[in-house]
């Protein structure tokens, strides 16, 4: 409601910053739940109905908000409903590849509801059984090959199922510097936070960590030991475990693994999460308001980690710690892919004294941040595309036009307008408007140059060919808002 001078009358929650600032500058903040025992302040009706009753998993998320201890001892029900199946099927991809079961979701959906009853039955009396996991391979950026999982069908449709039914409870235990793979939380709301926190506190020194091979090396019985912090249920535990032991099939040699989560599944980002919750975050947080004189500023988005700090002696004292404690859970700190190096608004002017160039700078989230000034000389972190990114992605422009090259000329625009699109919304950020308008010349130049090897004559005049590239390539254009204003917004 407004009030008569124009403002709200609804009382404002007070949120609690992650960082040690009196501004929520470089982590979004989140409400305070209600106290403990304090009943709910909904308004409801004085009958009950379907609309206004409060949903099952809703009750889930509110007595894990009251209550940071409880375990919960009865989920399974919530995950073999066949509404929660329902709503998880038509949440996984529609064309995505089949695993080993050979299964689609169009096949899947010609007998949908009798499939998920017969699936329901079977989670209900434990004859769910999970099948291994199909590996294929997807070359890098840097050239090396990333290992996925393509998991069978009704094993992903479980996973999902079981991933709405967890993020009731871990999404109010997760901190605010985690971003990764979480509702409502993208890589820009990470890229924001990181950039604000650079801006607006006092970071001298940057720690760009790198945890090598980390889905690989996930150890699944400290996993199990993270998950019964807060699920009692050993039935929801066990199923977990079934995904975990399945194994993976590989030129069709099944192998077992006793670490790792495969990555493509519905289910190992949370289970990242998780892990790197209990590993990193809380411990991370401890030492922040322990241990830490000056100001420290963290961005996890899922494996991917960057820590600021004021003092260099802090920065070296942390990484010496985090290395031990990521040896303590089977984990390893990259030797050469961790570094630590100065970086902010004073960085420039240092080196400088020192005669050692200019600042250095890291990648995160495929962006390359470079100590900057402003036409008025103030410090700003500018962000530009990584180069291996942007020509790897050409590079697969490249090859795909070369087999649609005989494709009719609406069709292949059609395609390219999806792709320039979809890079522009997001490498889209102020600053990176030369690189955007690199991305979309090379394409246009790479259709011209397929075009007219379409015929011996190859007439395609660039005038014609610059009509099509007004008709089909959007323009280079910013996308996002400074992070400073998009994050005085959202908190």
């Amino acid at each position: 409601m407004m009030n008569e001078h124009g403002k709200s009358d609804r009382p404002i929650v007070p949120g609690k910053s992650p960082n040690k600032t009196k501004t929520p500058a470089a982590e979004e903040m989140e409400g305070r739940g209600l106290a403990k025992g304090n009943p709910s302040q909904q308004n409801a009706f004085r009958t009950q109905s379907r609309a206004d009753a409060p949903s099952e998993l809703a009750r889930v998320r509110q007595t894990a908000t009251l209550n940071k201890d409880v375990k919960f001892t009865a989920l399974l029900h919530h995950i073999y409903r066949i509404d929660t199946l329902r709503f998880a099927y038509f949440q996984l991809k529609r064309h995505a590849a089949a695993g080993v079961d050979g299964e689609t979701w169009q096949h899947y959906g010609e007998a949908l509801e009798q499939n998920l009853q017969d699936l329901s039955h079977r989670l209900k009396r434990g004859a769910y059984r999970a099948k291994p996991v199909r590996r294929v391979y997807i070359p890098k950026a840097d050239g090396r090959q990333r290992p996925l999982g393509v998991t069978a069908f009704e094993d992903k449709l479980v996973q999902r199922a079981t991933v709405e039914v967890l993020n009731a409870i871990y999404e109010t235990d997760f901190l605010g510097f985690s971003y990764g793979f979480r509702p409502g939380r993208n890589q820009h709301k990470a890229l924001d936070a990181l950039f604000c926190g650079l801006h607006e506190r006092r970071v001298n020194w940057v720690l760009d960590l790198d945890v090598r091979s980390f889905f690989d090396r996930l150890s699944h019985a400290w996993l199990v030991r993270f998950l019964q912090h807060r699920i009692a249920d050993r039935r929801v535990v066990r199923l977990i475990q079934k995904w975990l032991n399945a194994g993976v099939l590989e030129k069709g040699k099944r192998t077992f693994v006793e670490a790792g989560s495969p990555q493509g599944g519905s289910a190992s980002p949370l289970l990242a999460n998780i892990y790197l919750h209990y590993v990193f975050d809380l411990w991370v947080q401890a030492w922040r308001k322990k241990r830490a004189h000056g100001d420290v500023i963290v961005v996890r988005y899922a494996d991917d980690i960057v820590v600021g700090f004021e003092f260099k002696t802090e920065a070296e004292q942390f990484w010496k710690e985090l290395a031990e404690r990521m040896a303590k859970f089977q984990l390893e700190l990259h030797p050469e892919k961790t570094r630590l190096f100065e970086f902010g608004r004073h960085a420039a002017a240092n080196r400088k004294r020192l005669g050692l160039g200019k600042p250095e700078t890291f990648d995160f989230l495929g962006f390359k941040h470079i100590c900057g000034k402003t036409k008025k000389g103030r410090f700003l972190v500018l962000r530009q595309t990584v180069r291996k990114r942007m020509q790897a992605k050409l590079q697969q422009v490249k090859i795909e036009l070369r087999q649609r090259m005989h494709d009719p000329v609406p069709e292949v625009g059609e395609w390219l307008k999806s792709v320039v699109g979809g890079h522009i919304r997001y490498f889209g950020v102020p600053g990176n408007r030369y690189a955007l308008a690199h991305f979309r010349f090379t394409v246009s130049n790479l259709w011209h140059h397929v075009l007219r090897r379409r015929s011996q004559k190859g007439r395609l005049k660039w005038r014609r060919m610059q009509r099509l590239i007004r008709r089909w390539l959007p323009p280079a254009h910013i996308c996002h808002p400074y992070p400073s204003r998009r994050l005085r917004v959202t908190t």
